[in-house]
């Protein structure tokens, strides 16, 4: 007898990867891509990235700068979404997007001001428009909602990309804006950094769906999964979302399948829950060297370019900190003065404390 069930519904999850792990090209590039010089900035903007990574990570180990989260390995995900925005989308980020931030104008001394303490940091000189850094987990893709709802009340031809960690989509905020997204049809592009790892939770431990992407299927928004460490299919799958964004077509949910190379941030350490052999199974899958053996086998790049590369970010890096190491610290009584319009009287009691320590020390 037939069973009285029906199919109602099907889904698929497709996967996108140009760019194999041996630096090979699968598929042609992109229309966006050919003939274009796009090409080799993204790489360029990969390095830079990388190059400041590293100096970050030292300058935290010798006290100049406060606990800080590494994006080794994950730089064709900022880079890719960056080279994708237009200049007057918006970017929501959460707290390891530095090659998008780089790329849309953030300075690198914003980036080491604000990981060094200062709120100062946030305040970017070149793009007011993009949100500062969200250590929060998920609640970046709240401020996503809200300003892509702003963009479609005034029928603005502009898009919101956001991101967010695989850890962060298990989140409430994260199901809370699929959902409206999905249900007012909002401009939105989400992006996943699925690394693998929320701290020290695999992500095996976290879900049990067999894709992240899925996740936007019960709000109906169209998902997918890249390879994370191809910045062609990253840039490729986030430009495609703005594009239908903006005509009207509703919110995407893009999963960039990439691994944490690093610690979770310099106050981890992953050697006491993941196995080294991991990491370097996953070194074969370096986004930058990917790109630059396809470069050089098609005789875009040579060494000496690499060579120019390598020394123009070193200096460019160097002279970042020491732009930052330069600013001087705000007075402690700052602390005070973007709480509350009116400061409470206890809290006035206190900042007047620290105002006559502050004349005593300099008396």
């Amino acid at each position: 007898m037939d069973s009285p069930k029906k199919i109602v519904a099907k889904y698929e999850i497709g996967y996108t990867q140009f760019l194999d792990p041996s630096g090979k090209l699968n598929y042609p590039l992109p229309l966006s891509l050919q003939e274009n010089p796009l090409l080799i900035e993204m790489y360029q903007a990969m390095v830079r990235t990388r190059v400041f990574d590293a100096k970050a990570i030292l300058l935290q180990r010798t006290g100049q700068l406060g606990t800080y989260p590494s994006i080794l390995g994950q730089e064709a995900i900022g880079v890719g979404i960056g080279a994708a925005m237009d200049e007057h989308d918006v970017f929501c980020p959460y707290y390891r997007d530095l090659g998008t931030q780089f790329w849309r104008g953030v300075k690198m001394a914003e980036i080491l001001l604000y990981w060094g303490g200062d709120e100062r940091g946030s305040c970017f000189a070149n793009n007011p428009q993009d949100f500062p850094i969200c250590v929060p987990v998920a609640s970046q893709t709240l401020h996503a909602v809200g300003v892509a709802t702003a963009f479609k009340l005034r029928n603005e031809a502009r898009a919101v990309v956001t991101t967010i960690g695989d850890g962060g989509t298990s989140r409430g905020d994260f199901y809370e804006s699929l959902n409206v997204a999905g249900v007012w049809q909002l401009p939105l592009v989400l992006v996943i950094n699925n690394n693998q790892w929320a701290i020290s939770v695999p992500r095996n431990k976290q879900t049990f769906t067999a894709t992240l992407a899925e996740k936007g299927i019960a709000a109906g928004i169209l998902g997918q999964q890249v390879d994370g460490n191809d910045v062609i299919a990253v840039f490729h799958a986030v430009q495609e979302g703005i594009q239908r964004a903006k005509q009207g077509g509703g919110p995407s949910l893009i999963e960039a399948m990439s691994y944490r190379m690093s610690d979770h941030t310099t106050a981890d350490d992953a050697k006491r829950y993941r196995l080294a052999s991991e990491v370097e199974a996953h070194r074969l899958e370096d986004p930058i060297a990917r790109l630059k053996h396809y470069l050089m086998s098609g005789q875009k790049w040579n060494e000496t370019d690499e060579t120019n590369l390598q020394e123009k970010a070193k200096a460019e890096v160097d002279n970042a900190v020491e732009e930052y190491l330069r600013i001087e610290p705000n007075a402690p009584s700052v602390m005070f003065d973007s709480l509350y319009a009116t400061l409470p009287r206890a809290l006035e009691s206190q900042r007047q404390e620290v105002l006559h320590g502050i004349k005593s020390k300099n008396e």
